[in-house]
């Protein structure tokens, strides 16, 4: 609709005592403003309609947690243990730790628990494992005294700590038949039965 003259009466209008309605002016800068404000408010409607789906629309589910390092770190005995002789205070051995998925995860420390003896890696830890092929390291057992040393291990086990982005945690892995029967035979060559100190 064009407002450039008078509103023209429709049919059957009229005034006072049967005479012809006056025509109805609006004025041009008033019907710009009005335009102006219904363009505004319908901007301003579809503005709100498109945040309210935007608010509203389904979220994609949050990624799992990552795994505790301990769910997704294997270590294994690889054999490889050096056989000291009578009074030799270390002997080493392999083992590989594996990842099979997930972030990273650093092994902070290897131990295990006599106090009779130290632990020692290669790499030297703190070191990282990632998925893929296992990473091996070089173990040294150190004897500190044979008194106390565990001649029969039949479950020893290695304390390892692993930490990765979702916690740090203190393990415990028993890594076998072998590796017992290969520690006992080792610690049995080091400390014969009468102690060495």
């Amino acid at each position: 609709m064009n407002a450039i003259g008078p509103v023209e009466p429709g049919e059957d209008t009229y005034g006072p005592e049967g005479t012809p309605a006056p025509p109805v002016r609006v004025a041009p800068h008033r019907l710009r403003r009005r335009r102006g404000t219904l363009a505004a408010g319908a901007a301003l409607l579809v503005a709100a309609a498109g945040l309210s789906l935007y608010l509203t629309r389904p979220q994609p589910p949050p990624p799992p947690p990552a795994p505790y390092p301990s769910q997704s770190v294997s270590v294994t005995y690889t054999g490889r243990m050096s056989h000291p002789r009578p009074g030799d205070r270390s002997f080493t051995f392999t083992v590989a730790f594996a990842q099979e998925s997930g972030p990273p995860v650093t092994v902070r420390r290897v131990g295990q628990p006599s106090a009779a003896l130290s632990v020692g890696t290669s790499p030297v830890a703190p070191f990282e494992v990632k998925s893929g092929p296992p990473r091996t390291s070089i173990v040294r057992m150190r004897i500190h005294t044979c008194r106390g040393v565990p001649r029969n291990a039949g479950l020893p086990f290695l304390e390892v700590t692993l930490r990765n982005t979702r916690a740090m945690e203190k393990q415990s892995y028993i890594l076998g038949p072998e590796y017992a029967n290969d520690l006992s035979r080792a610690l049995t060559a080091a400390c014969p039965r009468t102690p060495l100190s």
